[in-house]
């Protein structure tokens, strides 16, 4: 064997060793490498499209709903441009239905019965909005509070709503009022020169106008109360249930946000300004004063009693409340307004749809709006007048039952909730009663797609007070319920005496469009001109 030969392998010698490891195992590594890669993703991606379709098809377990949904997507398309017709079949399809769009699982309940359920069940559900919610309205909102705390913070607004206090607000409301109908028949006769133009727009800035006009008073100007109604439709748009959880810039999440920022800006100044004036003695003229003036009470209580003055029951407070902050006045009278806006907006426009392509009905409402002031239909409005008109109430009520402007109100189970005797919503479940289907029933409200106000009059429709869902039902009932519809009686009987309208009906008038409340397809054209 020569002097240099060697048993060992080339293998083992280190620089051919080195050499082959880069020259051959580094290449095919990187190809095993990259196929283990792909691979890995792929086998990722497949178990998370059986898991989101496992989960699905156990939360729906056995209640009416697609037998499988679209991978984490589920029906998104449908859910941003949704569809009448697509409610009323859900509706239609069982009593609970269910849908499963991106993470949330989502129950509808159809039925009057599984509707109330879920209004009354407090300790199962909590009133539930999209993600974004939290940020546009803040997390210490008092409408996202819960149980006692919630009950403690409305025991504070009740007296905001009672029949004294909706009475301090009719001034200040008939003064809006006023001014807007001369502007709508300017913009007719004067701008569009007789031709009919979409109100629903206008119908929102009178609305707005109204409700800043009964909240704030005059503690905001015109001009920010133009500039609300105009972006409020920002906040509307970023609160639809199907939308991007966190905010992402030129989003609507995005644009909604900076709107909430402003309005809430506006009211705390509002705040403060009524603070100052009602601390001086000034009167009560919307519902902000009212606010502040029990919080000022409620302290001066607490102090004499703190320095041992005597105070003879009847000065104590019916409820002590704390002295809020600009801020946390200005979250709430945000959700006063987030409440009204949309919804008192959908409402008028319906009535004066309603009112111009039924003359009849507008006649009779004309002629008790003129037989209650007295023949003078300049007069001023009061509460006991509005308590004579029982026509103009049932017209109204019949409005909200036969296009009500909220058609379903979001609640989410705070732990397993029993619907039914056979289905159990999971923790964490989006849980919808609906509205729509309870005052459709035809049971109960014969003829229901009949607009027919004399029901509430000669018929059997006021006892029917289980499937009234307009505003609710439970501890969540909407608190400003009569305060709406003597609104709305309000605003309809003062056109009616002060203004002439007419509906240019298109193909598209009674198809409904979906935009948080609902409102004609056609935005509702009309021509507007001054009563003689």
């Amino acid at each position: 064997m020569p002097d240099n030969a060697t048993w060992a392998s080339p293998v083992a010698d280190a620089q051919y060793s080195q050499g082959l490891e880069t020259g051959t195992g580094g290449f095919i590594g990187q190809i095993y490498g990259g196929l283990s890669g792909y691979s890995l993703c792929v086998t990722l991606f497949l178990l998370l499209v059986a898991y989101d379709q496992f989960k699905y098809v156990w939360n729906k377990g056995n209640i009416v709903g697609p037998a499988w949904k679209m991978p984490f997507f589920g029906p998104f398309l449908s859910s941003v441009y949704p569809k009448m017709d697509e409610y009323k079949a859900k509706w239609a399809s069982g009593d609970l239905s269910c849908v499963s769009v991106f993470h949330k699982f989502v129950i509808i309940a159809s039925s009057r019965d599984m509707a109330r359920k879920v209004f009354n069940s407090p300790a199962f559900v909590k009133p539930c909005v999209v993600d974004v919610a939290y940020k546009l309205l803040r997390p210490v909102n008092w409408v996202f509070l819960d149980g006692r705390a919630h009950v403690d913070y409305r025991k504070g607004l009740n007296g905001l709503f009672t029949r004294q206090a909706l009475e301090t607000y009719l001034p200040g409301q008939e003064e809006v009022y006023d001014k807007y109908f001369a502007k709508f028949v300017d913009i007719s006769q004067t701008e569009n020169n007789g031709k009919p133009i979409p109100y629903m727009p206008v119908f929102r800035e009178l609305m707005c106008a109204v409700s800043c006009r009964t909240f704030v008073g005059h503690y905001m100007s015109d001009a920010a109360v133009k500039k609300i109604a105009d972006d409020f439709y920002k906040i509307t748009a970023a609160l639809e249930l199907v939308n991007f959880p966190i905010i992402i810039p030129f989003t609507r999440t995005y644009y909604g946000k900076k709107a909430a920022d402003m309005v809430l800006h506006e009211f705390s100044i509002c705040a403060a300004k009524s603070k100052a004036r009602m601390a001086a003695g000034g009167d009560t003229t919307c519902i902000m004063d009212g606010w502040v003036k029990s919080m000022l009470d409620s302290e001066s209580y607490r102090q004499k009693i703190a320095k041992g003055v005597k105070v003879d029951d009847s000065e104590k407070p019916t409820v002590l409340l704390r002295i809020f902050s600009d801020f946390e006045i200005a979250m709430t009278v945000l959700t006063f307004l987030f409440a009204s806006q949309d919804a008192t907006s959908s409402a008028s426009t319906w009535l004066f749809q309603l009112m111009a392509d039924r003359p009849e009905i507008l006649d009779r409402v004309r002629e008790e709006n003129l037989a209650v002031r007295d023949g003078d239909r300049d007069q001023k409005l009061t509460i006991d007048v509005l308590e004579k008109m029982p026509y103009t109430r049932a017209v109204v009520k019949e409005t909200l039952r036969y296009r009500p402007p909220v058609i379903m109100v979001p609640y989410m189970a705070k732990k397993a909730f029993p619907v039914s005797e056979t289905y159990t919503a999971p923790k964490g479940s989006m849980v919808i009663p609906s509205v729509w289907p309870a005052l459709h029933d035809p049971e109960v409200y014969p003829a229901p797609d009949t607009f027919d106000p004399e029901r509430w009059i000669s018929g059997d429709a006021e006892k029917a007070v289980k499937n009234w869902l307009v505003f609710g039902t439970g501890p969540h009932y909407c608190l400003g319920q009569t305060y709406a519809q003597l609104n709305l009686m309000t605003m309809i009987g003062k056109a009616s005496m002060q203004l002439n309208w007419e509906h240019h009906v298109t193909p598209r008038s009674e198809d409904i469009k979906v935009f948080a409340t609902i409102f004609p397809m056609d935005d509702c054209p009309l021509v507007f001109s001054k009563r003689d």
